[in-house]
């Protein structure tokens, strides 16, 4: 099965140019804030940040920070540097998650580490949250850089969790489910959150728009899961199968191992634990997900997270900011890589 296919004909595609349209004249002081951040006299932390900033990302954490904090009628300006901040934390740990992961592609690129070694990148990212937590400082509002601030030590506990499953194939999937909370789902519920902070909304209205970024980004991290088997390189961002040559132990691969008998059991721990993949492993790999249905029962999971991200909206009034939410849920489901 083609996840791609699945994915077109059970979910209607909804793109997020409406969200795009929105955020227009905000982005644009958002891209400036990063071209001016990324600044340095030190020439390889300009070249090495803005290799990966400029190589065609969505930039969707930072347009979420944003639309949350219009949808919450915020008038100021620290919108701007806050939903910058987001994305610096955000490249910054793309930075060091390929220098762990050894990966070679990022975003259809090169992986900076493949052009300038893995200390430029870890470096390099140290420097973007350094600079990163500077403009959270000069916001001024202690409870956004506590926010934000926890989010980075969450997301480095999920980065050690993994670290930690990788290459297990007894990872539960209670296990596996805290790591992409902790690794993706912490920067989109943090990146939803500063916004209604800002603007001085309710607890309840606050505690909303985090429900919505959290059960956002652990449908975001399921449907990646799933496209890591079954979609393509060009616009996956990455080689298809590096998960698997990585030995990452995914939610399609834990569904799998529980269903499967002892000689699939077999298989996992030649491949997964030990690293011996041969000509082939990958088709059988994915022949034994489609298998066990863990493909389609994952894209499932997906879909369920983003039935609560959009019911995390109901509170707020009807607005093009509301609806421009809603159908970023639809995106994020149904991306035809």
């Amino acid at each position: 099965m083609n996840v791609s296919v699945e994915l077109k004909n059970r979910t209607k595609i909804a793109g997020i140019s409406s969200l795009v349209g929105l955020v227009g004249g905000d982005m644009d002081e958002v891209n400036a804030t990063i071209l001016a951040r990324t600044g340095s006299a030190v020439t390889m932390i300009p070249e090495v940040a803005k290799h990966l900033i400029s190589s065609g990302g969505k930039r969707l954490r930072p347009m979420l920070t944003l639309a949350m904090a219009r949808l919450c009628d915020y008038q100021g300006e620290g919108h701007v540097k806050l939903a910058a901040s987001v994305e610096f934390m955000h490249t910054a740990t793309l930075l060091h998650d390929d220098v762990v992961d050894q990966s070679d592609m990022r975003r259809g690129k090169l992986a900076a580490r493949m052009l300038w070694g893995n200390e430029a990148s870890v470096l390099v990212g140290d420097f973007l949250l350094g600079q990163a937590f500077r403009m959270m400082v000069e916001v001024g509002s202690l409870t956004c850089l506590d926010v934000l601030s926890h989010a980075a030590v969450v997301i480095a506990e999920g980065e050690v969790m993994q670290l930690s499953a990788a290459k297990d194939i007894r990872t539960r999937e209670a296990d596996y489910m805290a790591v992409i909370e902790a690794k993706t789902a912490a920067l989109f519920a943090a990146a939803c959150e500063v916004g209604p902070i800002l603007a001085a909304r309710s607890p309840a209205e606050i505690a909303a728009c985090r429900a919505y970024g959290k059960n956002l980004g652990i449908a975001f991290q399921l449907i990646d899961d799933a496209l890591d088997y079954g979609g393509s390189s060009a616009k996956l961002g990455k080689n298809v199968g590096d998960d698997f040559r990585e030995g990452k132990i995914t939610l399609p691969v834990v569904l799998a191992i529980q269903r499967g008998n002892a000689e699939e059991s077999s298989f996992w721990q030649r491949t997964l634990e030990k690293g011996d993949i041969q000509e082939g492993d990958l088709a059988r790999a994915t022949g034994l997900l489609q298998q066990h249905r863990a493909l389609v029962e994952t894209i499932a999971r997906a879909r369920a997270y983003g039935e609560l991200a959009r019911e995390s909206l109901a509170g707020f009034p009807d607005s093009p900011w509301k609806q421009a939410l809603a159908d970023v849920v639809d995106f994020c489901i149904s991306r035809a890589h």
